[in-house]
């Protein structure tokens, strides 16, 4: 007796069959592989969930065991470490500095004692002439005359200087004297006062560009009474006859 012919393959989709071999072989790993995951994934979850076991820890070669940090390992007592390194590498760092640590202030050194010097400087001034005045009866009143010119005199000035590294810091006058005495200055003020007859007679003339006799024939344009006694210099002519007496 024969078996029963086994059934025909179920037919492919109409885009599978127009893939390339390439491409087809790729789509059936692909499919293949997903679902070993799957399969993976999926037990392995079940049996832990009915065991209640933990997963066993990994172990891995020696070289990856090498590259594990050496901070995690405990460290021995006999071991000289600082404090921060004893911690377990899961604690954050502490924000206070090592005292080991590279970045940490050096103690400030004292500061140096500031540089003070002590100068003298010297100085000139000028001393102002003094100004005196003098009567003349020889000059007209208000009149002023320079009789002798006033010259400045010279003071010198002798200052102590103090700097602090080398800025000024004090400044003292310790000694002040005159080296070169002024000259005082003297003016002459008149005294004399001033007329307005001419001196040449003993009466009153006036002083003008020409003067006549009053009730003469002269055009002036200043006149005079007689009579008037000529002391002088008859320089208007008023005395014609001669005789010193003018205008008579």
């Amino acid at each position: 007796m024969h078996p029963p012919p086994a059934p025909p393959p179920p037919a492919a989709p109409n885009w599978f069959r127009r893939a390339s071999p390439a491409r087809r072989v790729a789509m059936i790993l692909g499919s293949v592989t997903l679902s070993v995951l799957l399969l993976c994934c999926a037990g392995s979850a079940i049996i832990g969930a009915l065991v209640g076991e933990p997963e066993p820890a990994r172990t891995g070669t020696a070289a990856e065991q090498a590259q594990q940090p050496i901070a995690a390992a405990p460290i021995q007592p006999s071991e000289e470490v600082p404090p921060q390194a004893a911690s377990p590498v899961a604690e954050e760092p502490s924000s206070t500095p090592s005292p080991t640590s590279s970045l940490s202030p050096t103690p400030s050194r004292a500061a140096p004692s500031p540089v003070v010097r002590v100068t003298t400087e010297t100085e000139r001034a000028v001393v102002r002439y003094g100004e005196r005045t003098v009567k003349d009866s020889s000059l007209a009143e208000g009149k002023r005359v320079v009789r002798k010119r006033g010259v400045n005199g010279v003071q010198t000035l002798t200052y102590e200087v103090t700097t602090t590294d080398g800025v000024r810091t004090a400044r003292k006058l310790v000694k002040s004297s005159v080296t070169k005495q002024p000259v005082t200055q003297v003016v002459a003020v008149g005294t004399r006062k001033q007329s307005s007859c001419d001196p040449n007679y003993s009466g009153c003339v006036p002083i003008a560009s020409d003067v006549d006799c009053a009730g003469g024939s002269g055009n002036g344009p200043a006149y005079v009474s007689g009579p008037i006694r000529v002391i002088g210099s008859d320089i208007y002519d008023l005395d014609r006859d001669g005789d010193g007496t003018a205008c008579d």
